[in-house]
């Protein structure tokens, strides 16, 4: 099928998603998990990013319970502000309910050879190391996740790899939660953690305003991801 939405179902009810087939399918495949602005620009960006990469890519709109098809930026305070109290509202559990869900119907897909994973950024980033937790994800990765540290306590139910990008200067977390961050994965073979120095919160997302985006940080990040997905999707 062509990229654009499609509707999965999920545990209480139905919710869409944006997919973007690669150039060559059926492709092992990817779900996008979303920042706190739903699915806007930049997670169609990603997927389109690891489609021509070779991964059919689904992004679950995970706010649809509070609001179905939210799409902001942090252009504006008002913008910023409904994120916010969206992120406040948003259920964790069901919305890692939701990510199965959503692996479970990449699986299905006929673009898809049903070898699936996950790639979040920062509430993503925490959902991905919840999908590792939780799910049957072959791999996932989180770019700079929040309140990862908090919840290290289910990091002893992951039973497949992780990878996590790290911003040393995560103007979003203090220098005691990275450090928490970074001392909870030491030790775990399955986790691989890179650090990028000097880099702020959302240092591989286009068009931000509040933060900066470094291409130089962005395009390592992105390379570290497609060679680790080929590894454990291929």
């Amino acid at each position: 099928m062509p990229e654009g939405f499609v509707s999965i179902k999920g545990r209480d009810g139905d919710f869409a998603a944006y997919f973007v087939p690669a150039a060559v399918t059926p492709s092992p495949g990817v779900v996008i998990l979303q920042e706190i602005y739903g699915i806007n620009p930049f997670m169609r960006h990603a997927c389109r990013l690891f489609a021509a990469a070779g991964f059919s890519a689904l992004c679950p709109d995970l706010f649809w319970r509070q609001e179905p098809g939210v799409s902001l930026t942090d252009g504006s305070k008002e913008e910023l502000d409904r994120a916010f109290a969206f992120a406040a509202g948003f259920d964790l559990d069901k919305g890692v309910a939701d990510i199965h869900a959503a692996l479970d119907h990449l699986r299905g897909m006929r673009e898809c050879t049903g070898r699936v994973g996950a790639v979040g950024y920062c509430l993503g980033g925490l959902l991905a190391y919840l999908t590792m937790c939780r799910t049957d994800a072959l791999c996932a990765i989180g770019y700079y996740g929040v309140d990862i540290e908090k919840r290290l306590d289910e990091a002893g139910k992951m039973r497949r790899p992780l990878m996590l990008h790290v911003a040393d200067a995560d103007s979003t977390m203090t220098p005691e939660a990275i450090a928490a961050l970074s001392n909870g994965m030491k030790g775990r073979s399955l986790v691989t953690v890179h650090h990028y120095p000097g880099m702020d919160h959302a240092f591989a997302r286009h068009g931000t305003r509040y933060f900066k985006y470094d291409e130089n940080a962005a395009d390592l990040a992105n390379r570290r991801s497609v060679e680790f997905l080929k590894a454990y999707l291929a």
